[in-house]
């Protein structure tokens, strides 16, 4: 069984993060979405709620996608889960320097764990959780980045209300 994983922040899930699930689901038997609990990044959702909107978002998958959050090494948590195969979303060339250090770092920790460089598709591209977030804060409809689901949990964070 081939088994990938698809690390990441994950603060919130957005359809760009979806789009790169879906495709890897079609390479690869099983897909584990591994949100990151500590990263430096201080996400404004906790790692339970983050795993419950992916969960939410990921169920029409079955069992062909789980989710696991995940500490310290990423080469060592593959190697717990069996995986040889990290999926890495590209966006942009700024992405991909930041990515290919990080291959780079995991390769001489593990150079039997692979990296897999997926580029968003054509219509999600320009999405960050980052910018969703900004958006959310100033009230700004998010219902082309996210999930219904994943509105309204951004909303009641940052605002207390849904607009």
């Amino acid at each position: 069984m081939r088994i990938a994983i698809y690390p990441g922040t994950f603060d919130p899930i957005t359809f760009g993060h979806m789009d790169i699930i879906t495709r890897a689901t079609e390479l690869f038997d099983h897909i584990i979405v591994a949100p990151a609990i500590d990263n430096n990044k201080n996400p404004l959702f906790s790692v339970q709620e983050r795993i419950e909107m992916i969960q939410t978002e990921v169920a029409k998958f079955g069992d062909k996608v789980s989710v696991e959050k995940f500490d310290g090494l990423l080469v060592n948590f593959a190697r717990e889960k069996n995986s040889r195969i990290l999926i890495r979303g590209l966006r942009a060339i700024s992405d991909f320097e930041y990515e290919f250090q990080m291959f780079g770092m995991n390769s001489k920790l593990d150079p039997e764990i692979q990296t897999i460089f997926l580029p968003a598709s054509e219509t999600n591209h320009f999405i960050a959780s980052k910018f969703v977030k900004e958006v959310a804060k100033l009230q700004g409809s998010i219902s082309k980045f996210v999930p219904p689901n994943v509105a309204h949990k951004l909303s009641l964070k940052l605002n207390g209300d849904v607009k």
